[in-house]
Formats: structure tokens, C-alpha cells, sequence
């Protein structure tokens, strides 16, 4: 592979910066498509454990509730998602992004990433940023108002077939 000239940034790590960060990758996720089937299975049966047994009722109202509380889940999932990462200790915290012929690595007070070039299986070019897909699974976003703007193209270049 091409060597990549060094490049580094700083930037916050905002509730701003996390939304768009949901918002860009969430269509390209493993759960882009929500189901409703699993809420519509459990209250289902909740309602025919009520109507139809002659036991205890708790496990029917167990399962409607927890039907509702996945309904609910799936309604906030974007809302849920930035609340518990404003709630970490990252949030709203100084985070420097150096990109190389390594990789890229992300540093704040609290972690120390790095993603190595030969450990990214592929690379998804939104509108709005880039998805580093891991060979291990996990994701990384990165916006493209922290990069340069040729930056993106080169990074999507490396991975192209």
C-alpha cells in the first residue's frame, strides 16, 4: 500500500458530532432495519397467556410489558443511544485523531484507540463522513469537518477492489 502522508486534528467530541455520527452510520449497521415482529411475538402470546390460561397472570402482563418496552426501545433508539454516550466520561472531551501509514489512532483523557490499516476490511463513504468497517466487527466513524477534504477519497482508495 501507498504511504499516507501524516495528518492530525483535534476536535470535541460533542452531542453534535455523536448524532452525526448515529445518523450517518446507523443505515449502514447490523440493526439498520427494525423489526417489529420480536414486540408483536411477545404481545401476542402475553395476551394469549392472559386469555387463555387459568394460572397466575403474571408471566402474560410480563410479556406485554416487555413487548411495550421493546417497542419503546426501538421508537428511541437514536435518543437512547446519544444519552448514554453523553453520559460517559468522553463526552465533551478534546479528542486528537492522527491518521498515517500505520493507521489511525484516537486519543482523549480517558481511551486510546488505534485501528490498523491491515485490520480495516472495508471502508463506507457517507455524505457526511466515513464507516471504518474492522475485520473484528466494531466500527469507527470519522466526519469529514475534521478531515481534509481529499482525505476521505484517499482513505476509500486503500480499500477499493
Amino acid at each position: 500500500m501507498v504511504a499516507m502522508k501524516r495528518f492530525s486534528t483535534q476536535f470535541i467530541l460533542s452531542r453534535e458530532y455523536l448524532a452525526e455520527c448515529f445518523d450517518q452510520s446507523f443505515p449502514h449497521g447490523k440493526n439498520a432495519n427494525s423489526s417489529y415482529l420480536f414486540p408483536a411475538i411477545l404481545l401476542v402470546a402475553g395476551t394469549g397467556l392472559l386469555l387463555f390460561i387459568e394460572q397466575p397472570k403474571i408471566a402474560g402482563f410480563v410479556l406485554i410489558a416487555l413487548g411495550f418496552l421493546e417497542l419503546i426501545h426501538i421508537r428511541f433508539r437514536r435518543a437512547w443511544w446519544l444519552a448514554r454516550q453523553m453520559w460517559g466520561r468522553s463526552a465533551n472531551s478534546e479528542v486528537t485523531l492522527t491518521i498515517d501509514s500505520d493507521g489511525i489512532q484516537t486519543q482523549n483523557p480517558y481511551t486510546q484507540t488505534s485501528l490498523l490499516w491491515s485490520d480495516i476490511e472495508r471502508v463506507v463513504e457517507t455524505e457526511l463522513g466515513i464507516i471504518l468497517l474492522a475485520k473484528s466487527g466494531g466500527e469507527q466513524y470519522l466526519s469529514k469537518s475534521v478531515l481534509p477534504a481529499e482525505l476521505p477519497g484517499e482513505i476509500a482508495a486503500r480499500f477499493k477492489n
